[in-house]
């Protein structure tokens, strides 16, 4: 290949990937040209390109899957190269000949090694031809009892989308069909394939980069910590691997890209047994990937610049034996704070970032130890359905593992999120748990053995009485008349004034504050040990035994957002008189999130079981189950296949028999 300059770049994507290819573009000198939808035309990304273009349209197959489009918006742009960034067309073999054939540049590996690696199913006889470890092909006709439990994976992409966990032979065929509906809606491929599902395994992965003729493996990264099988804790080095299992996984992961002569970079995966110290070849990912920055840091590489220097021609001359990944430097942590809950079923969440900001040293950068967010997103952005549900990345690098862990999950604690609920406070009792500290707890399993990491014990329960008292001084300092008396004043000093308040999204919880208001100033109707040393619309400072503590507070049209030392809230205003016409009836099941249903699997008058589908949602490239509450009949049924629904929307109504009342009686 003749060297070439690349003068103006193109990203086929968007959000947080778009904006870390773009910095690297500035450092180099380098243009950039950013492709975007009608739903992300706001966001940051967008704005930070020297160019746009936009496609019309807001799903991905309307969008980002229409390589066509992308082409024509770098020849009007005047681009000379594509970066493909991950997901989407970034393993799609067509679209980059496609790239090559317009004469630009492709930031990516030759389309052989793609068409030869990006399909699960090919790769894996690949390299069980080269002799590597590889887990056994099943499908729904071949598998068997002894096989269970069973994996479905979808052959194109990654992310967790078209992957079931099956434990049933029953269940098989119609989970096969619900992942390859994922994995067309995600990545245009429906191919699934079929594998035994290893429970306690470790997800052990190698970043490698190739010229065509020479392969670097940069290490090792863990990414064992995951939900719905995709990834959401991943570290580098993978800890607690000998020094003999490290060298033989890498040795294994570049003998996988030298097979087909790989250009450019990727990741090579192993699903590892700690307890024989055996591994199994996965996949490998012909692209970048998402968890890169833990490479970056603790190997003091720019992969970005890499993949661009390769793909101008350059080499990386014969450094085999000099491996990046056996000197690593300190170590780091990355999480992906995710716009879900995950005390539902980690449904994503859509809707304003009414605040976020999370405190760092560097972005897409990683030049010395400290933290580092990659985000796509600022205060103010909309986050909808068309899209994966990461808001960002937010990676630390330390010294050691445990210092890593700790200034982490200490950065997550005090970030300021409000508006969306996010799995910020799993991912913070994540770091601190001892399974997760000790390097023998890691297994994929882990959110399955460890179901306390959902819950959010530790929480300051004083967050809602400060925003009670920051909303009441905000009410009497805007209010039109008698604003000098005191907020909350009671002619009848025993009667406290009730502030309610909702936590959490659709259908959350509620709290009830008790609090008196006077001439002597505010204090706590059920908390006597609290006292409320200041209080303003902004801020609030209370003192329990003797310490104080200083709370941030926002109040906006229908919510108050508090911040303290030990995190923070948004709390919904409920308002004192509720309209009835708002109210949803029992059994009502309910849009978790804004999306489209798939399918309707019941009909007004069945008599249904409880946890029965009902129907199928789909948002933000996952499908969601909606299932009877309880046994009963279906009264109503007011979705239909095709049909675009809002978050909160009632979808169905089941009213429970007559068993099923009593036994909730009993309860």
């Amino acid at each position: 290949m003749l060297p070439v300059t690349i003068q103006r770049l193109l990203v086929a994507n968007r959000g947080e990937i778009a904006r870390r290819v773009f910095r690297t573009c500035r450092d180099l000198g380098i243009e950039t040209v950013a492709v975007h939808s009608d739903a992300d035309a706001g966001l940051p990304f967008v704005a930070e390109a020297d160019a746009a273009v936009r496609l019309s349209g807001n799903t991905p197959a309307e969008t980002y899957l229409r390589g066509e489009l992308i082409i024509d918006a770098a020849r009007r742009a005047g681009a000379d190269a594509i970066h493909p960034g991950y997901g989407f067309l970034s393993e799609n073999a067509d679209f980059a000949n496609a790239v090559e054939a317009a004469g630009l540049v492709w930031v990516g590996p030759a389309p052989d090694s793609i068409e030869r690696m990006g399909s699960k199913i090919e790769s894996k006889k690949l390299m069980e031809a080269a002799g590597v470890p590889v887990l056994g092909n099943l499908t729904v006709d071949t598998a068997t009892e002894d096989d269970l439990p069973l994996l479905v994976k979808a052959s194109a992409g990654g992310g967790g989308r078209g992957m079931r966990v099956v434990r049933s032979l029953g269940e098989l065929p119609g989970e096969v069909e619900k992942a390859a509906a994922e994995a067309e809606s995600a990545f245009g491929d429906g191919t699934v394939f079929v594998e035994p599902y290893v429970e306690r395994g470790r997800h052990v992965e190698v970043q490698v980069v190739g010229d065509g003729k020479t392969v670097i493996p940069f290490g090792t990264r863990d990414c064992s910590l995951q939900r719905r099988h995709q990834k959401v804790v991943e570290e580098a080095p993978a800890p607690g691997l000998s020094a003999e299992v490290e060298r033989r996984i890498q040795e294994a992961a570049r003998d996988a890209a030298a097979s087909v002569d790989y250009v450019g970079a990727g990741t090579v995966e192993f699903l590892y047994d700690a307890d024989t110290e055996k591994f199994y070849f996965l996949e490998m990912n012909t692209r970048l990937q998402v968890e890169h920055p833990v490479t970056e840091a603790t190997c003091d590489v720019d992969l970005v610049a890499l993949q661009i220097a390769i793909a101008e021609g350059r080499s990386l001359g014969d450094r085999s034996d000099d491996w990046p990944g056996t000197r690593h430097r300190g170590h780091a942590i990355e999480v992906r704070l995710y716009a879900e809950d995950p005390s539902a079923d980690y449904a994503p969440q859509t809707g304003r970032l009414l605040e976020f900001s999370v405190e760092h040293d560097y972005e897409f950068d990683s030049p010395a130890f400290g933290v580092r967010v990659d985000t796509g997103f600022e205060t103010g952005d909309d986050v909808g359905t068309f899209y994966d549900a990461m808001l960002a990345k937010v990676i630390v690098h330390a010294s050691s593992r445990e210092k890593a862990a700790r200034l982490l999950a200490r950065t997550l604690e005090t970030a300021r999120i409000h508006g969306l609920t996010t799995n910020r406070d799993q991912l913070v009792a994540s770091l601190r748990h001892p399974a997760f500290l000790d390097p023998a707890g890691l297994a994929t399993s882990f959110y399955a053995d460890h179901p306390e990491t959902l819950a959010t014990a530790g929480a300051d329960d004083l967050l809602p009485f400060a925003g009670a008292v920051a909303l009441a001084e905000h009410r009497r300092t805007t209010a039109r008349v008698q604003s000098r008396i005191p907020a909350g004043f009671r002619n009848v000093a025993a009667g406290p004034r009730s502030t309610r308040f909702g936590v959490g999204g659709v259908g959350g919880d509620e709290v009830e504050v008790l609090w008196c208001g006077g001439t002597a100033g505010y204090r706590s109707a059920d908390r006597e040990d609290v006292t409320v040393v200041a209080a303003t619309p902004a801020e609030v400072v209370l003192e329990t035994d003797g310490v104080t503590r200083r709370y941030d507070v926002r109040v906006l049209t229908d919510v108050v957002l508090v911040d303290g030392p030990r995190g923070g809230s948004t709390l919904r205003i409920v308002p004192r008189f509720v309209d009835p016409a708002t109210q949803v009836a029992a059994g009502s099941m309910l849009a978790p999130m804004p999306g489209s249903v798939v399918s309707v699997s019941a009909a007004v008058g069945d008599v249904v079981q409880e946890g029965q589908t009902i129907l199928v949602m789909e948002a933000m490239k996952m499908q969601h189950t909606i299932a009877a509450p309880y046994a009963g009949t279906v009264t109503e049924l007011s979705a239909a296949a095709g049909q675009q629904v809002e978050a909160g929307a009632v979808l169905a109504v089941v009213e429970a028999t007559e068993a099923a009342e009593s036994e909730g009686d009993d309860a």
